[in-house]
C-alpha cells in the first residue's frame, strides 16, 4: 500500500480530499483537495461549480487550534444582531483555557495571496492574508478529530517545506490508530532563526516592525527563533563572530534594520575560521531603516508587490525561506596617508564616490525624518555641486559590448510590469527559469520542474473582485456528506462506533490571528556568554585573483583619468526603497554595474538623473555611462578632499579602493 501511496505523490494526484460546508448555505458544500499544487476549494451550489486553488507558494503555515472556553455570563437569553458574524476565540490545543465540552478541532491555514490592489485604476498589486478555517468535528471525542486535523496539517507542512508527504499520513482512514502521529518524523525543517534587530535604525521603528508586524508572522509559521537587539555600531558583526556554535545553532539570520546592518552581519561571518559553511547560512533582510536597498532588489528580482507592503513581502521571503545564491564583492581599501595598511571588507549592495556617497553620509543629521533625509541632501548638494580627480580602471564583463552611454541591455520599466510579466509566465529572476500557472488549473496533473537547482517561481495572480476563500471563513468537516442534525444518534453502521457530523449554528471570521504566544521564541535580546575567548579579528574569505592595491592594474584593463561627478559601483538593482539604480542587476549575475557622471553635468541634468533614479529613466541620459564589470580600480587624486567613498553606505577610508566579484558566495532567503 506504501508502494501505491508514492506513486500517487510522484503523479501529482490528490493526497487529501473532504468535503465541508457553511452553516448558513445548507445547499452549498464546498470539495477541498490537497496535491502537491496547492490546496482546491470547489464550490457546488444549485448544480453550479466554481473552483479556486490555494499555491502552495502562497501558504506560509498552518496550526491546530481548540475553542476557547466560553465566560460565564450573567444572562442566559443574550440578544443576537441579525446578520452579524461573532468570531470563534480559538486558543493553542494544549491550551488551559480551551473549552474541554468542544471536541471540535480547527485547522487554521495561513495564506497570502497576490490580488489586484482594490479601487485604484492604476495596476497595483499587493499580498493579503486569506486564513482558511476548517472544522473538523466528525467524532465524538477530540482525539479522532484532531488525528484527521492533523493529518491535513502535517501533509501541507511537509508540502510547503519541500519534503515527501509521509506515507503513514495518506493511509486510509481505518488504517491508522491513534499514536499514528508519534509514528511520523519531524515534518519541518530544522530551521531555527537569529534575529538581529537595530532600534536606532532609520526613525528608530525597528524593533516595533519586529514584534507588531514580523513576530506573528513567525508564529504563524511555526519558525523558532531568538533575538538580538544591538547595542551600538558593529555589535552584530562581533556577536556572528564570536559565537561559537553559529552555524550548528541557527540555520538562518534574519535583520530587520536597513542595509548597514546587513554589512556588518556579511563582514562578521567572513571574520570566523569556519567562513565557508558560515556563508551558507541563509540571510533575510526586512526593510527597517532607511535605504533599504538590499529588501527592495531581491522584492524587485521576484516581481513581489514591494511598495505596497514592504515588511510583508520581505517577511514571507524569510518564513518561505528559499536560498538563493548572492554575489559578494572583495574590496581592497588604502587610506592615502603614506604606509597605510590595506584593508578588506565585503561588500553586497555598492561602492559610491561623489555625489550620491556624499548625500548619504552627509545626510546622517536628518536620520529621524527615515528615508526624505536623501531628497532633502540631493537639493543641498546641488546647490554646492562638487567634482572630484581621479583615475577609473576596471575590466570589461564578459559577453557585454564596450561600455558607452545608454542601454546595455534588456530594460524593466517598472515594478507592476514586472508582476505582469510575471502573471504571463515571462518574469526574469535569478535563474531566468520562473513561469507563472493558471489559478484554475487542474490540480491532478503532474508538477514538472525546473531541472535548475533553485525552484522556479510559482506565483498566481488572483485579480477577481470576489473569491470563494473570502466567501467562507469556517468549513465544516462532512463525512460522506451527510448532514445529521442537532439531536443526531449514534450511527451503529459507522465501525467507530460514534455519530457523524453535528450540524453548526456560528460561524468565525478569522482573518487576523489572536493568539501571541512566542513558544519556543523569545523577545528577549541574547547575549554572548561571559566566557568568551580573546577577539583576534582575521578577514578570511576566497583568495583574490587580482594585483594587490599597490601593484598597476592589469594591461587590458580599460583606464579613464580626470574629473567625475560620481562613480557608483552597483549590483542589486536598487541602492533604496527608490533607488532604481542598475535596472539590469541581479543578486547572482556576476555583475558590477558602474555608474558614472564625468564633470560638465549640469545642475539641471543632475536634477534630472537624481529624479529618473526612482524609475530607471536616468540610464537613458547623455551623461550616464552604465558600464557592466567583474572588477574594477578607482585612485582619487587629492588627498584633502571634502569627498567621500562608501561601501554599502558605510564610510571607508578616502583613498584607492579595488573590488572583485566572488560569484555566489553568500546566500539570500527569497520565495
Amino acid at each position: 500500500m506504501n508502494g501505491e501511496i508514492q506513486q500517487q505523490q510522484q503523479r501529482g494526484a490528490v493526497l487529501l480530499e473532504e468535503t465541508f460546508y457553511i452553516f448558513n448555505k445548507k445547499k452549498t458544500v464546498y470539495r477541498v483537495k490537497l496535491t502537491e499544487k496547492g490546496l482546491s476549494l470547489q464550490k457546488e451550489s444549485n448544480g453550479n461549480s466554481k473552483s479556486e486553488t490555494i499555491q502552495l507558494d502562497d501558504i506560509v503555515g498552518c496550526r491546530c487550534m481548540r475553542r476557547k472556553r466560553r465566560k460565564s455570563e450573567s444572562c442566559v437569553c443574550r440578544p443576537m444582531t441579525p446578520g452579524r458574524r461573532t468570531g470563534i476565540a480559538v486558543v493553542e490545543q494544549n491550551s488551559a483555557e480551551q473549552d474541554e465540552n468542544d471536541s471540535s478541532v480547527y485547522l487554521y491555514i495561513y495564506s497570502y495571496l497576490l490580488k489586484k490592489s482594490r479601487g485604484v485604476k492604476s495596476s497595483t498589486f499587493k499580498r493579503d492574508k486569506m486564513t482558511i478555517t476548517l472544522r473538523f468535528r466528525s467524532f465524538d471525542h477530540l482525539e479522532d478529530n484532531m488525528r484527521e486535523a492533523q493529518r491535513w496539517r502535517l501533509a501541507i507542512k511537509c508540502l510547503i517545506r519541500n519534503r515527501p508527504v509521509p506515507p503513514v499520513v495518506l493511509l486510509p482512514r481505518d488504517h491508522l490508530d491513534q499514536d499514528f502521529i508519534a509514528e511520523i518524523p519531524n515534518s519541518g525543517e530544522e530551521r531555527r532563526l537569529l534575529v538581529f534587530v537595530n532600534p536606532k535604525s532609520g526613525s528608530g521603528r525597528a524593533k516595533e516592525i519586529f514584534e507588531r508586524r514580523v513576530a506573528p508572522l513567525l508564529i504563524d509559521a511555526e519558525l523558532p527563533y531568538d533575538l538580538h537587539l544591538t547595542q551600538g555600531p558593529n555589535d552584530a558583526r562581533r556577536f556572528v563572530r564570536q559565537r561559537h556554535d553559529l552555524t550548528t545553532a541557527y540555520s538562518d539570520i534574519i535583520i530587520v534594520s536597513g542595509d548597514g546592518l546587513m554589512f556588518e552581519v556579511i563582514n562578521g561571518l567572513i571574520e570566523r575560521p569556519d567562513w565557508e559553511s558560515a556563508c551558507q547560512l541563509g540571510l533575510g533582510i526586512i526593510p527597517g531603516g532607511s535605504g533599504n536597498g538590499l529588501a527592495k532588489s531581491i522584492s524587485f528580482a521576484q516581481g513581489e508587490p514591494y511598495s505596497q507592503n514592504p515588511v510583508l513581502v520581505s517577511a514571507l521571503n524569510v518564513v518561505k525561506g528559499h536560498k538563493s545564491p548572492m554575489d559578494l564583492i572583495r574590496v581592497e581599501t588604502k587610506s592615502l596617508v603614506p604606509d597605510s595598511p590595506i584593508k578588506i571588507t565585503y561588500s553586497f549592495l555598492s561602492i559610491g564616490w561623489g555625489l550620491i556617497s556624499d548625500i548619504d553620509i552627509e545626510s546622517e543629521r536628518l536620520r529621524a525624518i527615515g528615508g526624505q533625509r536623501f531628497t532633502v541632501w540631493s537639493l543641498a548638494r546641488l546647490v554646492g555641486l562638487r567634482t572630484y580627480r581621479g583615475r577609473l580602471s576596471y575590466c570589461i564583463a564578459p559577453g557585454y559590448r564596450s561600455a558607452g552611454n545608454g542601454p546595455l541591455l534588456r530594460r524593466s520599466t517598472s515594478e507592476n510590469e514586472a508582476i505582469n510579466n510575471m502573471s504571463n509566465g515571462t518574469t526574469n529572476g535569478f535563474n531566468g527559469n520562473y513561469r507563472s500557472q493558471s489559478c484554475h488549473e487542474d490540480l491532478s496533473a503532474p508538477l514538472s520542474l525546473p531541472i535548475d537547482k533553485s525552484p522556479a517561481l510559482r506565483k498566481r495572480l488572483n485579480s477577481t473582485a470576489s473569491s470563494i476563500s473570502e466567501e467562507f471563513s469556517v468549513l465544516e468537516y462532512e463525512m460522506d456528506g451527510e448532514v445529521l442534525g442537532e439531536t443526531a444518534a449514534p450511527d451503529n453502521n459507522n465501525p467507530n462506533g460514534s455519530r457523524l457530523r453535528l450540524d453548526s449554528f456560528y460561524s468565525a471570521k478569522s482573518r487576523s490571528s489572536a493568539f501571541y504566544s512566542v513558544a519556543a521564541s523569545s523577545y528577549h535580546s541574547l547575549t554572548l556568554p561571559d566566557e568568551q575567548s580573546p577577539d583576534p579579528i582575521c578577514m578570511y574569505g576566497p583568495a583574490s585573483k587580482l594585483p594587490s592595491l599597490t601593484q598597476p592594474v592589469p594591461s587590458n584593463w580599460t583606464v579613464i583619468e580626470g574629473e567625475f561627478v560620481m562613480v557608483h559601483a552597483s549590483y542589486q538593482s536598487h541602492i533604496g526603497a527608490d533607488g532604481y539604480i542598475a535596472p539590469d542587476a541581479r543578486p547572482d549575475d556576476g555583475v558590477i554595474w558602474l555608474v558614472v557622471i564625468r564633470a560638465g553635468a549640469s545642475r539641471s541634468q543632475l536634477l534630472q538623473f537624481l529624479l529618473g533614479l526612482s524609475s530607471g529613466s536616468h540610464i537613458h541620459m547623455p551623461i550616464v555611462e552604465m558600464i557592466p564589470v567583474t572588477a574594477f580600480r578607482l585612485e582619487p587624486e587629492n588627498v584633502k578632499s571634502t569627498g567621500h567613498i562608501t561601501v554599502d553606505g558605510e564610510l571607508v577610508d578616502y583613498g584607492p579602493i579595488q573590488a572583485e566579484v566572488m560569484p555566489g558566495m553568500s546566500r539570500i532567503l527569497t520565495r
